[in-house]
């Protein structure tokens, strides 16, 4: 359903656009979970540990697609914002020709490089066929994972989130399907996992495209709108290619960070890997209410509604607050009987080491939290240089912790790493959105009383 979010009560727009997120952003950790539990119950710790020593370069790709994505449809968002449905159909079809370029761009680059890569990433020798076996399907299969994406962010640059989150759930269930049958019965090995997720995207990317020719008439491209038009073409990529960026850069973080914990061996390998799937679940309302920012904050700019984005930006802000401190109690209750599910209860080291970083990291997610409400919100405001600020501030205080906190602190300096990130990173984007917020305040009172608006 599509919604319009430049008029009614900010805070109930924003949490009902963003509980469908939350639960398909939680079917999807699910997912991810599954498939930890299915790969570490049926095939080990080694291949857990392949798997997870692979996480930073998947998330690599997954961070370059959805950030592309993303901010291609953030145009999408603005033109529907100011009711220019013309351009809302020709945003997507430009957005959808610019996928295919760069899915063959990423995918190709990435082959050719995929065994140095794994490499650079310290994978132990004993795990390198199973991590290499992994990537290599998941990058073929890239283009599926990328026009997934797309669609859903299509669908929420309308202020629909339902309907992404029928097909995630789909794709969910018959990933954990796939993988379970293509490990255990199929005897694939990691590769069952990866063939899995890709089978099921594309058969979520097939349905979903039906559905929105079907369902949704202002979608529906017409001839005129395939036409190439370079400035239009370049509009999508200045906000396209930073976010992409972006996302880019904080998984190098990881990508260091992931390359440090390899280093240590296979034990820490699979500790890490399943106190990081606890993790990403336990922040999964954070990033919601991060992704519903980019979508409220993008229509009521094209809107010129400058005041109503302040409102919903604190608003969110004090929530992303009491959801940090509701979270981090939580992990501090369960976490360890949440470690437990992943391996067996004699791997008491493995236990240990998880717990050892989910106990540090909670205590910062207040600060990751803000990260998602800020970012998100400068975005959705076309500005995606600041973003890109904090990454690289991400970057270097992640690998600097990893590097020379590991090699004094040992195993604690890991634990340490994303917390010392988040925090530089949260205070850059917070000032950022603030000076942002004031510049258009101040350019909109002044055209206001010239009676026009700079962005239409």
């Amino acid at each position: 359903m599509i919604q319009n979010m430049t008029s009614g009560n900010p805070i109930k727009l924003i949490i009902a656009f963003t509980i469908p997120l939350l639960i398909g952003n939680i079917f999807q950790q699910i997912y991810s979970i599954s498939d930890t539990i299915i790969v570490g119950r049926l095939l080990g710790v080694n291949s857990l540990a392949a798997v997870g020593s692979t996480g930073p370069l998947f998330f690599l790709l997954m961070g370059l697609t959805i950030g592309f994505t993303s901010g291609l449809t953030v145009i999408t968002a603005q033109r529907f914002g100011a009711n220019d449905i013309k351009n809302v159909r020709r945003s997507a079809a430009v957005s959808i020709l610019i996928c295919g370029i760069y899915t063959l761009a990423i995918s190709g680059i990435t082959l050719l490089i995929l065994p140095r890569l794994l490499q650079w990433m310290n994978v132990p020798q004993e795990i390198f066929a199973q991590a290499y076996d992994f990537m290599k399907v998941i990058t073929i299969g890239l283009i599926m994972i990328v026009y997934y994406n797309l669609l859903a962010s299509i669908l929420r640059a309308l202020g629909d989130s339902k309907t992404p989150l029928y097909f995630l759930i789909f794709a969910t269930i018959i990933n954990v399907i796939l993988n379970f049958v293509l490990i255990k019965y199929v005897g694939l090995g990691v590769s069952g996992s990866a063939l899995g997720t890709v089978t099921a995207l594309s058969l979520s990317v097939i349905l979903c495209y039906i559905h929105i020719h079907r369902k949704y008439p202002i979608l529906r491209i017409t001839k005129n709108d395939w036409r190439f038009d370079w400035a239009f073409c370049k509009e999508h990529l200045e906000i396209a290619i930073p976010m992409s960026i972006q996302f880019s850069i904080i998984a190098l973080g990881s990508i260091v960070l992931q390359s440090v914990c390899n280093s240590f061996g296979p034990t820490t390998i699979a500790a890490f890997t399943s106190a990081s799937r606890i993790e990403q679940l336990a922040v999964q309302p954070m990033v919601s209410f991060g992704i519903a920012m980019a979508t409220y904050v993008a229509q009521n700019y094209g809107a010129g509604l400058i005041g109503r984005i302040r409102r919903g930006v604190f608003n969110c802000s004090m929530i992303s607050l009491g959801l940090s401190i509701f979270m981090a109690l939580m992990i501090f209750t369960i976490g360890e009987h949440m470690v437990q599910i992943f391996v067996k209860e004699d791997n008491q080291e493995v236990i240990r080491q998880a717990k050892a970083y989910l106990s540090i990291s909670v205590l910062f997610y207040f600060f990751l939290g803000q990260i998602f409400i800020y970012r998100n919100a400068l975005q959705g405001l076309g500005k995606p240089s600041i973003p890109v600020i904090s990454s690289i501030a991400e970057l270097l205080l992640r690998s600097f912790a990893a590097i020379v906190l590991a090699a004094n602190f040992g195993y604690l300096g890991i634990c340490l790493a994303s917390p010392i990130a988040w925090i530089g990173a949260s205070l850059i984007v917070a000032l950022g959105y603030r000076y942002t917020i004031k510049q258009l305040g101040a350019k909109y009172l002044y055209c206001h009383q010239h009676a026009e608006l700079p962005w239409h």
